[in-house]
Parts: C-alpha cells; structure tokens; sequence
C-alpha cells in the first residue's frame, strides 16, 4: 500500500510547487536571484523528470517504490517530495499518510473498487490536483449479504 500511495502521490502530489521568499541576493549559476522577491518552486518538475525515473516516468509504477523511497530516487531527495521538503515540509504528511492507510484498509475489506466506464482521466491543477470530473468508480460489496 506504501508504494501504491508513494506512486500516486508522485504523479498527482497534493501541490504543484511551493513559494519561497528569497531572504539575501543569491547567485545560481549565471542567474542572480535579488533579496526579498518570491520564487515559485515547482516540485511537480522533478517528480516528471525521465532522468531521474526512466522513460516511463507517466505510467503508473508503483513497484518504483518497492526497496524505498532513497532508492526510488537514486539518494535524490528532492527527486520526490510531495510535501515539502526540509525543515517547512508540510507537518501533516505522516498524518495524511497514516489516515490514507487506514481509510484504504478499511474500504479494501468490504469492496472491490473499479473504474467506471464513464471516467475521464483529466486531472487539473487548482490549489491542488484535483480530477476534473471527480473520482468515478465502481464500489462492489465483498459480502453476499450486504
């Protein structure tokens, strides 16, 4: 269930990218970043990035994630990083992460869950990525008498 949420948060993270103040003037190469101005950091790039996951980087994959998240990325932590990353990482992601567990787990042992014929994959990007058309599946009881 890790890789499988690992997976799915690296396509559909629950940011595009984070803004951070830029605090004194800093050179990155040859561009020169002033003090005080904002810059948008856009986590979703790396976690696309072919370089870094190989040509299938838009499949769903979550076997990526079967020795961990440090080899997934090759060491790279920035490669993958949903929430943050360093000391302003967002401070519910162990929550977040706990409470999908624990909702799956509980769906999972009363239904199989498919996709509907009607679903459109089209995610879009709003504060979050959100699905467009909302989450359309088919929930089939596990159990006869229910």
């Amino acid at each position: 269930m890790t890789m499988i949420i690992n997976e799915t948060l690296r396509l559909y993270g629950p940011a595009n990218g984070l803004i951070r103040k830029v605090g004194r003037e800093v050179q990155i190469g040859k561009l020169v970043l002033p003090a005080n101005i904002d810059l948008y950091i856009a986590n979703v790039v790396p976690q696309h990035d072919p370089q870094l996951w190989g040509d299938d980087v838009h499949l769903f994959k979550p076997e990526r994630f079967a020795e961990g998240i440090a080899k997934a990325t090759k060491y790279n932590a920035a490669a993958f990083c949903p929430f943050g990353i360093g000391p302003r990482s967002c401070v519910g992601m162990s929550f977040a992460t706990m409470e999908t567990k624990i909702a799956l787990s509980m769906i999972l042992q009363r239904y199989t869950i498919s996709l509907s014929p009607a679903y459109v994959h089209s995610p879009i990007s709003v504060i979050t990525i959100q699905p467009e058309h909302g989450i359309q599946v088919i929930l089939k009881s596990l159990h006869s008498n229910v």
